[in-house]
């Protein structure tokens, strides 16, 4: 487990660098498409992907907060939230999170922040009232492993990136359909203008479907490696199969969901809502692993 924790911060790295890569070559077509080239559209896209980065890295969580409609959750009104947290962070060595509630029938989770010590963690008012003491204990520190493993900080930063690749690529698309690429050919002209700008409009369409594969890759390996983290924690695997299968046997969704956050939550909202996970094509694009996998994994243990 420690040793796919180490792997998983080595991973980290790899895929924000990515994403930063994804976004420099986003803004990049967009200019192709609008008719700039030579060195300003790449100090442009260089600039653009600097500060979407360096404001994911200090906002993401806030903005994900803000998304699901969380709201902070006092002591005195969820007093066994706060005791059970407080008793895995000390369990666990973890340095005791934001704790917020978000107000919706439907029983969900997910942690977010840049690193242990500023973190968050946020359940629905659905969840707190359908899942017993061991259950509750099982969803909470699941979130906490994704704490402790450090999966938040490229978790929630794909939120923020990867709406922001999203967004360019949308702009750049619509930029060439009112007429940008036929501005493009006027300005420049030439034989290898409506080869570069081909090759922007292939990566205006391809890049979300790349940020949208990233995201999954962020996200599916971390689930399971966090339900085995959350055993290691709670000590009773049954716990944490006895949440998972309410959730998978749960009908309702999550209101406040979105493409950009689904790989956050302990369930994915976009997967019940899509219903296909009996589709293998459909399960390509899923952040996490079915919930009928993840039981029987835990029940293994």
């Amino acid at each position: 487990m420690f040793e796919q924790i180490a792997a998983n911060k080595r991973r980290s790295v790899v895929m924000l660098a990515a994403f930063v890569v994804v976004l420099v070559a986003a803004v990049w077509a967009v200019g192709l498409v609008l008719g700039a080239s030579g060195p300003f559209v790449a100090v442009f896209a260089l600039i653009i992907a600097g500060g979407s980065a360096f404001f994911a890295y200090w906002k993401s969580d806030a903005v994900a907060l803000r998304a699901s409609g969380a709201q902070p959750a006092s002591r005195d009104e969820y007093p066994r939230y706060h005791n059970l947290v407080e008793g895995l962070c000390i369990a666990g060595g973890i340095p005791m999170p934001r704790l917020y509630v978000i107000v919706d029938s439907a029983p969900n989770a997910f942690a977010t922040g840049r690193n242990p010590e500023h973190a968050a963690l946020a359940v629905t008012t659905g969840l707190l009232e359908r899942m017993n003491r061991v259950e509750l204990e099982g969803v909470l520190a699941h979130e906490l492993s994704h704490v402790r493993n450090y999966d938040i900080l490229v978790m929630t930063l794909a939120v923020t990136l990867v709406g922001t690749i999203a967004l360019i690529t949308d702009f750049g698309l619509r930029a060439l359909w009112f007429g940008g690429g036929s501005r493009r050919r006027d300005n420049q002209g030439g034989s290898g203008a409506p080869i570069l700008l081909l090759l922007g409009l292939v990566f205006l369409i391809a890049a979300p479907i790349v940020a949208k594969l990233m995201q999954m890759a962020v996200s599916r390996q971390r689930e399971s490696l966090a339900d085995v983290s959350a055993v290691s924690l709670t000590r009773y695997p049954p716990g944490l199969v006895s949440a998972l299968e309410k959730l998978r046997d749960d009908q309702t969704v999550v209101r406040a969901h979105s493409n950009a956050m689904a790989h956050l939550w302990i369930e994915s909202p976009v997967d019940r809502v899509q219903g296909h996970r009996g589709s293998r094509l459909n399960r390509l694009f899923d952040t996490h692993p079915p919930l009928d996998e993840r039981i029987m994994a835990l029940k293994e243990l």
